[in-house]
């Protein structure tokens, strides 16, 4: 038998004056909480986004590989870490009325997996041995290559199952109507550094090969950027207790509930299915700057160029984005942004000068900047606060799922027919995603505001 909560069913009185004073509670701490969120996306973001940015890793993972499908495994790796973790966060914080320590410990640990892939580079000889095999002839393998896989795919468990937590923190702390301009705000300054710091990593880490390997400087930086943000705000943020919780659940049973919770809604459900093509688009995300190899010359500068015109994008939009999203809600960021993907992805394809393709890399990183914000606040507006945990899993693991598959299907479909047949696809996938939405899916602040 499940074990009760003490606040499963409290008085309507009692429940009514707890309400209140969580309300109380948010709004009395609202500065020091949205000071500490600030500056834990501000310099957590810039960490993240120069190792996430379809730049660096898929670049540095081509350059020790070769392969366009070892590129694809990479990316796959990180995403299957993705797919348990998040169920595995919500059931273990659904019925704890704080969740601090366990966004500290998850951050932590993915933090430490950015320093491996970092260390891998200094410490680990980017030389391939043929080990014999008693069944089979022998098989090359780089050591190098496969520290960096593993800590890829351990980064890719702890940031599923951190998005869960600091997901449910941030609703927790910051109210629905200031969660767009928050998001805007640390986006764009995190977004700005980031840009600065892509462009300094190509040119004068990169290129010189800055400490015998400038990709591991970069992603030390990384580290502590990311590092930074987080004792940031483990030092600022006060976190209420709210007014009832879900009962303490089996990670089996939670599973069993994931189809109910998800007819329920049906608004939510298509969601869902919208996260999903639009993840399934990411095939095409780390062959990007493997394509453009092929059009010009591929320099550090060149690099960091790119690098700079995808983050510096993310961070300009992310203004527009957070704002208007506070205004309209996010429905509409959704819609656009996924259509800016899909021209940005067209016009890469089919214009190849420098300027044409900073252009086009310049409208991913200001495409994929808004899916992600409006993808992670659409996904508290739905139902229930005590059901957020398992909403926040549901919608993790569903985009892991489809993440997992395709950056290898996509390795092995470049490496078979070229590159334009992958973006192709991603250019299927959005447009299925994009019709959805707008045939399917609401505005979900209308109902929150009915």
């Amino acid at each position: 038998m499940e074990a009760k909560s003490e606040s499963d069913s409290p008085a309507e009185g009692d429940l009514a004056e707890r309400e209140a004073a969580y309300e109380k509670f948010v709004w009395d701490n609202l500065k020091r909480n949205y000071l500490g969120n600030y500056l834990h996306g501000m310099l957590g973001m810039t960490g993240f986004r120069l190792v996430n940015a379809p730049t660096f890793l898929p670049a540095y993972l081509f350059q020790i590989s070769g392969s366009n499908t070892i590129v694809g495994l990479g990316l796959a790796l990180q995403q299957v870490g993705g797919i348990i973790s998040p169920i595995f966060a919500g059931t273990k914080i659904e019925h704890r009325k704080k969740v601090m320590p366990a966004a500290v410990l998850m951050g932590s640990m993915g933090r430490l997996a950015i320093l491996g892939i970092a260390l891998s580079g200094w410490f680990i000889p980017n030389k391939t041995f043929a080990v014999s095999m008693p069944w089979s002839d022998p098989i090359p393998v780089n050591p190098l290559v496969w520290s960096v896989l593993f800590f890829m795919m351990m980064f890719g468990i702890f940031m599923g199952a951190q998005r869960v937590v600091f997901s449910l923190l941030m609703s927790k702390v910051i109210p629905l109507s200031r969660r767009g301009r928050l998001q805007a705000w640390r986006n764009a300054t995190g977004g700005a550094i980031a840009a600065i710091l892509a462009f300094v990593a190509g040119k004068y880490f990169i290129g010189p090969n800055i400490f015998g390997n400038g990709y591991s400087t970069t992603f030390v930086f990384a580290f502590v950027l990311t590092s930074l943000g987080l004792w940031a705000l483990q030092l600022l943020l006060k976190e209420p207790e709210p007014p009832t919780v879900r009962a303490e659940g089996r990670f089996r049973d939670r599973l069993r509930e994931f189809p109910d919770l998800i007819r329920q809604d049906k608004a939510y459900g298509y969601f869902i299915v919208v996260q999903m093509l639009a993840t399934s688009a990411r095939i095409a995300t780390p062959f990007f700057i493997l394509y453009v190899g092929q059009q010009i010359e591929m320099t550090g500068a060149t690099l960091g160029l790119l690098s700079l015109a995808f983050l510096g994008a993310d961070t300009l939009s992310n203004l527009l984005w957070g704002y208007m999203g506070d205004k309209t809600g996010f429905r509409l960021v959704l819609l656009l942004s996924i259509a800016g993907w899909i021209g940005a992805t067209i016009v890469l394809m089919n214009f190849h000068s420098t300027p044409a393709i900073f252009v086009a890399f310049f409208g991913l990183g200001a495409s994929q900047a808004g899916y992600n914000m409006a993808a992670q606040t659409m996904i508290l507006e739905f139902g229930d606060r005590d059901d957020l945990p398992m909403r926040i899993a549901v919608s993790a693991t569903a985009e892991s799922l489809t993440a997992t598959l395709g950056p290898l299907l996509g390795g092995l479909v470049a490496d078979l027919y070229g590159y334009s047949v992958v973006f192709g696809a991603s250019i299927g996938f959005l447009v299925a995603a994009l019709v959805i939405l707008y045939v399917a899916v609401g505005e979900p602040r209308k109902r929150l505001e009915a």
